[in-house]
């Protein structure tokens, strides 16, 4: 494959996603409609037809959702807005027992005959208040299984990529891309 389009609002994503893929990723920023629902993977159906329909190129959409266990699926791919409305402290009240939670991504791929999801994911757990001063959103407060009790934020870089690439699936998408 010659060239794909990262459809994301932060070129930084892009450029890291041209370093796992080894093709180049074009960055474009789309104000994509994004539908109302729990289901990540119908977010990312919905958007990444969208994309495909505005730019008519192989394109990658992705998405991200953080379920805390005690609330069921919530707040779930909602937890964007959260994070832009609330202090991260206050987020972390939300959860008074079970702090398990799920970090979950999924990256969606056409090339405008075929659709294909890539999706990974974490457990960890939501601290008792916001800590480490790395990362982005919501890595403050969510503390991934198997790194020493320390959230994505408190991660040294080698740390998080481990992290990242457990959810972000960009291998299974590189095998993918390979074939065209």
């Amino acid at each position: 494959m010659k060239e794909i389009t990262f459809i994301t609002g932060n070129q930084g994503k892009a450029k890291y996603a041209t370093k796992l893929l080894g093709v180049p990723v074009v960055h474009q920023k789309v104000d994509l409609p994004e539908i109302q629902s729990l289901d990540l993977k119908e977010i990312v159906e919905k958007k990444l037809l969208s994309a495909y329909e505005i730019i008519k190129k192989p394109v990658i959409v992705e998405d991200v959702s953080l379920e805390f266990e005690e609330l069921g699926k919530l707040p779930g791919p909602f937890i964007r807005f959260f994070v832009d409305e609330m202090p991260l402290g206050n987020i972390c009240k939300l959860v008074r027992k079970n702090r398990s939670a799920t970090a979950r991504c999924i990256i969606g791929f056409t090339n405008g005959k075929e659709i294909k999801f890539f999706e990974g994911h974490i457990n960890g757990k939501i601290a008792k208040k916001p800590l480490g001063t790395n990362g982005f959103g919501w890595d403050k407060i969510f503390i991934p299984d198997g790194f020493g009790g320390k959230t994505s934020a408190e991660l040294c870089d080698e740390e998080y990529g481990k992290v990242t690439l457990i959810i972000k699936r960009f291998d299974l998408l590189k095998n993918v891309l390979d074939k065209y």
